[in-house]
């Protein structure tokens, strides 16, 4: 008589990218309006919530120019996003108006996801620190990364999945396990915290205090702005105006 047959391990999967969806949201530049208008309208303010945003564009620029920072705050997104967990351990840095709920390896098998650079991350950092610039790396030093990174995320998953067959534990098994792994959570945001974040996640050529992001966190980041700006067109473009920092 055969023994009994043993699940086969989940094959590991290596991506390059990262995902970000915006699950439900409550924003617009409306939201700016009624709130900033409160201050001399009162209850009258309201009426901004059926009018066309449009037409009080310049509002909306003076209190992004101005640093009036508390409109912004009026609104609420969330979003879904899947990435590698050494993005979330700088995403986390962010406190102030976000709120996370991450999946958790106590109480759930991890899944072999992995993140392995493409072809376009530049690989080499030259410069010391403060002056540092990134540069392409060779075909042969993305050869090795993605052999290497592979090979040691193979490696971990196996001892992984070796102490949850003996038994153990998932949250003394997932020590193992490398930052490189994909989690996910949601985060919830407003528009001011989110400009905050990225101001300092992405590098862009309005920006007037210029940033430094690791490309990875940049991704996620240039991902939820373009939903932002979605939602949020007049206040998007006020912020890229005024140097693409938080009021």
């Amino acid at each position: 008589m055969s023994g009994p047959v043993e699940a086969a391990s989940p094959t590991p999967v290596f991506r390059s990218d990262v995902t970000v969806e915006l699950v439900k949201h409550s924003a617009s530049d409306r939201d700016v309006l009624w709130a900033a208008r409160v201050s001399t309208a009162g209850e009258q303010s309201l009426e901004e919530l059926d009018a066309d945003p449009a037409r009080s564009q310049g509002l909306i620029n003076y209190l992004m120019r101005d640093r009036h920072g508390s409109p912004f705050e009026h609104n609420s997104m969330t979003f879904f996003v899947s990435a590698p967990i050494f993005v979330f351990r700088e995403f986390h840095r962010h406190r102030v108006g976000f709120s996370y709920n991450e999946e958790s390896g106590r109480y759930r098998e991890l899944q072999p996801v992995f993140y392995v650079p493409g072809p376009d991350r530049k690989l080499v950092q030259q410069g010391r620190p403060g002056q540092y610039v990134f540069v392409e790396g060779t075909p042969e030093q993305h050869k090795l990364v993605t052999e290497a990174m592979e090979r040691s995320y193979r490696d971990s998953y196996a001892a992984y999945q070796e102490m949850l067959a003996a038994g153990v534990a998932r949250e003394v098994a997932r020590a193992t396990l490398p930052v490189g792994l994909f989690s996910s959570m949601y985060a919830t945001c407003n528009a001011r915290s989110l400009m905050h974040f990225l101001g300092l996640r992405t590098k862009h050529e309005l920006a007037k205090v210029p940033s430094f992001p690791q490309r990875e966190i940049e991704m996620v980041a240039e991902e939820m702005e373009a939903e932002w700006a979605r939602l949020m067109p007049l206040t998007h473009a006020a912020f890229n105006k005024n140097g693409r920092v938080a009021p």
